[in-house]
């Protein structure tokens, strides 16, 4: 069962809400050691200077900043105590914006906030933001770190998402690689097809679908092995061969996103705008002939 990890307060204008903060997410992943393969036994990592290969006991780490140069300034436990943000018990309200207006690069990690001795002016909050459709901006202070963060309402609770700060996004101007797509020169024939592949593959998001099948696959060979069955690597599988003639390629993907679709159990008999998307794709195919 999840457990509080921070207490406080939502505090806005002259009202204060006691909250508790809960984790929203417990990520699922495979751990493995590292073992000496000649022993089978743990291998353990060892803090050695540099210069003279000798092991460097715990008291005598410090911190320290490489310049330019290469050169590094040192910097005290009690140095940067100093400037860790005050440690008061508040999430600072300053404004509330539209969902729509934060772009979701800026989100990190995700927490419930969890109404504490009183609910009724947690779900009031909840319950204004929701009809108003708006999203609270805050800052607080979690193990003498500053966060910034987004509140959002969510069927009735208020869901509070770390956020990374606009110096910490990569400017995507300095990919160079991304400054060939604005120039990039598309026909009305490829955008509408495309257009009906992306139609086609259209859906109602459902989380529960996907599945991590690398984990599991993961866990079932450590259970296989575990059992001592032997196991066999299969070969490596073939690269997918490269798209030459994407109108060729786009029509096909249509054509298998249709017949997956039809087989789906959800499928509400036969599409209706089949016939039409058919006599699409006859056109595109016949411009595209004559156009070789």
């Amino acid at each position: 069962m999840p457990r509080a990890i921070w207490s406080g307060s939502i505090s806005f204008g002259l009202v204060n809400i006691p909250v508790k903060l809960y984790s929203a997410v417990s990520r699922k992943t495979v751990h493995f050691n590292q073992l000496d393969s000649r022993t089978g036994a743990r291998v353990k990592q060892r803090r050695v200077d540099a210069e003279t290969g000798e092991e460097v006991p715990w008291d005598q780490i410090v911190k320290g900043y490489e310049l330019d140069s290469g050169a590094y300034v040192t910097i005290s436990e009690d140095e940067l105590a100093a400037l860790d943000p005050k440690a008061v018990r508040t999430i600072d309200l300053e404004e509330f914006v539209d969902l729509s207006s934060i772009d979701p690069i800026f989100y990190d990690a995700a927490y419930y906030l969890v109404p504490d001795k009183s609910s009724k002016p947690y779900a009031l909050l909840a319950r204004a933001m929701e009809e108003e459709g708006k999203v609270g901006i805050a800052h607080f202070v979690m193990r003498t770190k500053q966060y910034l963060a987004a509140i959002r309402p969510q069927e009735g609770r208020l869901v509070l998402s770390t956020m990374v700060y606009a110096d910490e996004i990569n400017d995507p101007a300095e990919i160079p690689d991304l400054a060939e797509v604005a120039e990039v020169e598309v026909s009305d024939k490829e955008l509408a097809m495309a257009t009906q592949l992306v139609e086609s593959l259209s859906a109602d998001f459902e989380p529960a679908r996907f599945q991590d099948t690398y984990r599991q696959a993961v866990l079932d060979l450590i259970d296989r092995k575990a059992a001592g069955e032997e196991v066999v690597v299969p070969a490596a599988t073939a690269e997918p061969e490269r798209v030459v003639d994407l109108m060729a390629a786009l029509e096909a993907s249509v054509a298998a996103a249709k017949e997956t679709r039809k087989r789906h159990p959800t499928a509400r008999g036969a599409d209706t705008g089949d016939a039409d998307d058919e006599g699409q794709a006859d056109e595109a195919g016949e411009a595209r002939s004559k156009a070789s």
